[in-house]
């Protein structure tokens, strides 16, 4: 499995995800989606859903991030927040998988530390990715021992609302760069070649793009209201 995941090392992942509200919302057409990307030249794709998942994997054989979004009430975190998650996950047995690792609390009150070792005393050979919104959640998802350091959510919490991932030349894919030692894998507003291949001169391991390659309506509304302007 490793030696699989080493193949996304220096090259692009491609996150093939359409919610119940979206237009592409299917898991043949994700299937689709992902065989796209492995001709357009993906090493790797990004999943949601065992569903998805399990169709991506008989089209294509490139290693999956695979996550499960799931809101709860009773707490923020929606990217494989619990055991739930990472049990259907199992069934479909990605390379990878990536859950929220920020500082808020899962559904029960449930820590990131009592999390992870959760998921590691029962599957201690599955590879992890954490999701992060800050420089601090980074740090300290690279001590408790993720194998991946994402900057998924970065913008996206409370804590990290103010934060931008290419503001200032992507100071904070920096800062988390040099104050880890595992892998850092780029995700989030890289929408453009030229940013992918900026983040990827930074020392990253891998990027991962989404909406601007597989999110068709994102992609006409940015045409869209430039036109308007």
């Amino acid at each position: 499995m490793e030696q699989k995941v080493e193949g996304v090392k220096g090259r692009l992942i491609v996150s093939c995800q359409a919610l119940p509200e979206e237009p592409l919302h299917s898991s043949f057409i994700m299937g689709r989606m992902a065989v796209a990307a492995k001709q357009g030249g993906a090493a790797g794709i990004r999943a949601n859903t065992k569903e998805d998942i399990a169709e991506i994997k008989k089209q294509v054989e490139l290693p999956v991030i695979g996550i499960v979004k799931r809101d709860y009430k009773d707490s923020n975190v929606y990217i494989t927040p619990t055991m739930k998650e990472i049990e259907e996950l199992m069934e479909v047995k990605p390379e990878i998988i990536a859950l929220d690792a920020t500082s808020d609390l899962r559904p029960e009150n449930v820590t990131l530390d009592a999390f992870f070792e959760q998921i590691k005393s029962k599957y201690p050979n599955q590879l992890l990715m954490a999701d992060c919104s800050t420089v601090e959640e980074a740090i300290y998802a690279d001590k408790l021992g993720f194998d991946f350091i994402g900057t998924t959510l970065v913008g996206y919490t409370k804590q990290s609302e103010k934060l931008k991932i290419e503001q200032n030349d992507f100071e904070i894919i920096k800062q988390i760069i040099a104050n880890v030692k595992h892998p850092v894998i780029a995700e989030g507003n890289i929408n453009t070649p030229e940013k992918a291949k900026r983040v990827m001169e930074l020392g990253v391991y891998s990027v991962v793009v989404g909406s601007i390659i597989t999110r068709p309506q994102v992609i006409t509304k940015m045409f869209a209201e430039a036109l308007q302007k």
